[in-house]
């Protein structure tokens, strides 16, 4: 059995810039802890994947996305 190989969704939507703005774009591909997932997981081309890792970036710089979810303080 061979799996269908994944698309990238903004190639697909012919996005040529990613927003960061849009949080309910850039949280899907954010891990609950609040990493960004790699390309193997989000299905992005390396082009896209580049313009994802900026904008998240952007947007935890101007606090509109957490750097970690949750900050724990067990010590």
């Amino acid at each position: 059995m061979r799996r269908r190989r994944r698309v990238c969704e903004f190639c697909v939507d012919k996005v040529e810039h990613i927003d960061y703005k849009r949080i309910d774009v850039l949280q899907r591909y954010l891990t609950e802890r609040g990493k960004i997932k790699g390309r193997r997981k989000t299905g992005a081309c390396a082009k896209h994947q580049r313009h994802l890792a900026t904008a998240v970036k952007r947007a935890r710089y101007l606090a509109l996305l957490p750097y970690v979810s949750d900050h724990d303080r067990s010590s």
